[in-house]
C-alpha cells in the first residue's frame, strides 16, 4: 500500500494550480506555494525543472503514487509502440484507483484509495483490494453492496462538480463500472493541462 506522505492542498499550492479542480483548494485564494518564502518571485524554470514539474503534477494527480510504480508505469509505455506518453495516461486510467474516482463513486483519488484498501471493491465478482489493480477494458467494478449505503459513497454520486467521462459506463443504482475503451490523454476529463510528453522527455534524459 502507498502511503500518502503529503497533503493533498499542498500539492495544489506547490503547483500553483487547483489539480484536481476541487471548490475548496487554497489555490482559489492564493496561487503562491507553501510556507514563509512562498511568495517569493520565482525564477524562469529550466527545461529539467519544467519536465520535473509535469512529472510532479501527473503523479500527484493520480494520488501521489510511489516513484517506483511511476516509474515503471513509464517503462511499460516505452516498450509499447506509437506514443509513449499516450500511453503513459491509457495505464493510469486503467488503475482501479482511478476508474473508482472517474465513476464518482468516491470523493478523491486518495478516498479511492483507501476505500479498495478496506475491500469494498469487486472486479468481475471477486474482491480486489489492491488500488494499483489494472482493468481491463470490459472488466465489471462494483462497490460491494454492504457498502452501497456508506455516506462517502453517497455524497460522492452526488457531486455536481464533475462528470463520468464518456470512456467509462456506470450504472450508479447499481454502483457499477465497466471501462468502454483506454482513453487518450483528449479524453480525460483534467483540471488542468498535463503533459506527459515532458514526462517522457524527463526520465529519457
Amino acid at each position: 500500500m502507498t502511503k500518502r506522505h503529503e497533503a493533498k492542498y499542498k500539492l495544489d499550492r506547490r503547483m500553483g494550480q487547483n489539480i484536481w479542480g476541487r471548490p475548496k483548494s487554497p489555490v482559489n485564494k492564493r496561487e503562491y506555494g507553501p510556507g514563509q518564502h512562498g511568495q517569493r518571485r520565482k525564477s524562469k524554470l529550466s527545461d529539467y525543472g519544467v519536465q520535473l514539474k509535469a512529472k510532479q503534477k501527473l503523479r500527484g494527480y493520480y494520488g501521489n503514487i510511489s516513484e517506483r510504480q511511476f516509474r515503471g508505469i513509464y517503462d511499460e509505455a516505452i516498450r509499447m509502440k506509437g506514443d509513449s506518453g499516450a500511453h503513459m495516461i491509457g495505464l493510469l486510467e486503467r488503475r482501479l484507483d482511478a476508474l473508482i474516482f472517474r465513476a464518482k463513486f468516491v470523493p478523491t483519488v486518495f478516498a479511492a484509495r483507501q476505500f479498495i484498501n478496506h475491500g469494498h471493491i469487486r472486479v468481475n465478482g471477486k474482491r480486489v483490494n489492491i488500488s494499483s489493480y489494472r482493468v481491463k477494458v470490459g472488466d465489471v467494478v462494483e462497490v460491494k453492496e454492504k457498502s452501497r449505503e456508506l455516506p462517502l459513497v453517497v455524497e460522492a454520486v452526488a457531486l455536481a462538480e464533475r462528470d463520468v467521462p464518456d470512456y467509462i459506463d456506470v450504472d450508479h443504482s447499481k454502483l457499477t463500472a465497466k471501462m468502454s475503451r483506454i482513453p487518450v490523454l483528449t479524453d480525460v476529463p483534467y483540471a488542468v493541462q498535463m503533459e506527459p510528453h515532458l514526462v517522457v522527455e524527463y526520465y529519457s534524459r
